[in-house]
């Protein structure tokens, strides 16, 4: 916990040391990151690249808060070094559709393996209860300094069945093509149980996503993630993260020790979040047609 502080110098100093901490800790002073080829830039764009099947430069750009001109060069050398691919748009002749090719994709892998057993390792050091609290701190801070940056957003849980769930609902069905749909029958009696939810996420008071929990009746103390959709028009907002903040938070109030989620290696950013949350694979556990990866996460 950051030290209590009297004066805004306090306060700045305070931060900073928090700051000069946890990167000494994590290695995140040395040039390469994380000791590899990848300066840390070139690492989150194949990251962003990888994460986001219709990404540009220009969306680069903005969600790296970069100079156009410095990502330009990076994407000029990580193309040259056959990483990624830069092309034309159908829909903007202007814009470059960015993906990775399969030695990047390869690459990237790497890099997350490579990450997560760095954080591993940083965490072998504190027992069960520790590693909670470091994870709920950390949640706090994420709160705490993004709160100012995503003005309008409110994430609300369902109380009544609506029109703007259904129409959500509906949207996600499409964007990913579900076979297996609920009725609006089955979500009224699911919004109307206590051990589950339906959460709406708000942008200046207009529904743009949705995520629903419902306890497992398969698994003891274990909830199952579903329907996680953001409108495109509210993306980069972190809202996301948002839903999935408030749904876990919901499940371990309800005394749930894991949540379960599906998904499909198609959907590369839905995976990509889920593993930054620290969802890891698992064994199958629904009879969903559809799903290719199976994926939980230890909340309680």
């Amino acid at each position: 916990m950051l030290p209590a502080a009297s004066s805004v110098d306090q306060q700045v100093a305070a931060v900073r040391e928090f700051n000069r901490f946890y990167t000494a800790r994590l290695g995140l002073l040395r040039k390469r990151h994380l000791d590899g080829e990848f300066s840390l830039t070139e690492a989150r764009i194949l990251y962003e690249i990888g994460s986001g099947p219709r990404m540009t430069a220009r969306e680069l750009c903005s969600r790296l808060e970069l100079d156009a001109g410095y990502i330009s060069r990076l994407l000029a050398s990580l193309t040259r070094r056959k990483l990624i691919r830069q092309v034309p748009s159908k829909m903007d002749g202007r814009e470059r559709l960015l993906t990775l090719t399969p030695s990047g994709a390869q690459k990237l892998a790497r890099i997350n393996e490579q990450s997560s057993l760095q954080i591993r390792t940083f965490l072998s050091d504190l027992d069960r209860s520790r590693r909670d609290t470091l994870v709920r701190s950390l949640a706090t801070v994420r709160v705490l300094l993004e709160g100012d940056r995503n003005p309008g957003v409110r994430i609300v849980r369902l109380r009544k069945w609506n029109d703007d769930a259904l129409q959500l609902l509906r949207e996600y069905y499409d964007a990913v093509s579900v076979v297996q749909r609920d009725t609006p029958e089955a979500m009224r009696r699911m919004v109307a149980d206590s051990s589950s939810g339906f959460w709406l996420a708000c942008l200046n008071a207009k529904p743009v996503g949705c995520v629903v929990l419902r306890r497992l009746a398969s698994i003891p103390r274990a909830g199952e993630c579903k329907r996680l959709y953001v409108r495109r028009e509210a993306r980069g907002r972190g809202i996301a993260d948002s839903l999935m903040d408030a749904l876990e938070e919901f499940a371990r109030n309800q005394g749930m020790k894991w949540i379960y989620l599906d998904s499909y290696h198609d959907l590369k950013a839905a995976i990509a979040l889920y593993r930054n949350r620290g969802y890891m694979e698992c064994d199958r556990y629904n009879d969903n047609p559809q799903a290719t990866i199976f994926l939980r996460k230890a909340v309680g």
